[in-house]
């Protein structure tokens, strides 16, 4: 099925278009299967209820479900090049879209984010909200440079990408060369332990002034699940303690969305395979995109 039973055909009247990247082969180790989890995700939404916690109706949202892009697993260039022609397809069909993509690995947010910025007409006001219990920033992993522990080391590469309009929240598991590359790099960061700390609101102040201050309007934000705390998302292939609960990160969601103009979100490393059979981790995915949906609607709402 496709997500809440959404139709499959981007019209004039469509807002968000929802892609699944079943590909997870730049991950750093064996344990999860994060390929399966854009249709898990589908599935479970079958089971869940036609109402957003503020009370919209989710057949109303002018939402499609294109399917997945097609991909060969050990084809790195291969799958980045088809990547990027079908975010493409999806823009020549409608410029004013919103592109919601369901991983795989977090490295699928790189081909993603770079076809969604060459289809920008103005990337001035631009950020990069990354939610994620790793900074990423490793210049080589693994296979290589591409790897879901170097996404945003790519993405920082980008050349209209720098340290005032990229923010990494959520972080907790830390390794010395990441560190020094953001040191270095002057890369802003904001650990989950602050939460508690200066409280909820602050934490969001913090994200907000930041790219306020640089000027940006328009935000991509990334969501990797393990940004959350494994307790309520076991089903990831690193599961740190100590990451937001459901209701905070709800919040931030709300509050951040409402501040900015959201151009595209996704969604990564839920490995439905290491999930309680209750499938927790995927409900809690499929609620977070469309929660964040619904903000986003009604921001458009207000404007």
């Amino acid at each position: 099925m496709t997500f809440y039973d959404y139709g499959i055909i981007i019209d004039e009247n469509t807002e968000f278009v929802i892609f699944g990247i079943p590909w997870d082969y730049l991950t750093s180790i064996k344990a999860p299967n994060s390929s399966i989890a854009p249709q898990i995700i589908r599935d479970v939404t079958n089971n869940l209820a036609l109402t957003t916690e503020l009370g919209m109706s989710i057949p109303e949202l002018n939402v499609v479900d294109i399917g997945d892009v097609n991909i060969i697993p050990n084809e790195v260039d291969t799958n980045i090049n088809e990547i990027k022609n079908y975010v493409n397809k999806i823009y020549n069909k409608k410029k004013d879209i919103v592109p919601i993509m369901i991983g795989g690995d977090h490295f699928c947010t790189f081909p993603v984010f770079k076809a969604i910025g060459r289809n920008l007409e103005n990337k001035e006001n631009l950020g990069v909200l990354i939610f994620d219990s790793h900074l990423d920033l490793y210049e080589e992993w693994d296979k290589g440079v591409y790897s879901h522990a170097t996404v945003t080391h790519r993405i920082f590469d980008l050349e209209y990408i720098h340290n005032k309009n990229l923010l990494i929240a959520g972080t907790r598991d830390i390794d010395i060369p990441e560190i020094e590359i953001a040191q270095n790099e002057n890369i802003t960061y904001l650990n989950s332990y602050l939460v508690p700390e200066l409280g909820l609101d602050e934490y969001i102040n913090k994200i907000i002034n930041f790219f306020q201050s640089s000027g940006i309007k328009t935000l991509y934000i990334s969501i990797d699940i393990d940004a959350l705390d494994p307790s309520i998302a076991p089903a990831t292939g690193f599961a740190i303690p100590g990451g937001f609960t459901y209701r905070d990160f709800w919040i931030m969601l709300k509050k951040i969305t409402n501040e900015f103009e959201i151009i595209g979100f996704d969604l990564v490393e839920v490995a439905p395979n290491l999930d309680l059979s209750n499938q927790i981790t995927s409900n809690l995915a499929a609620k977070i995109i469309i929660e964040l949906i619904s903000f986003i609607t009604l921001n458009k709402n207000k404007l």
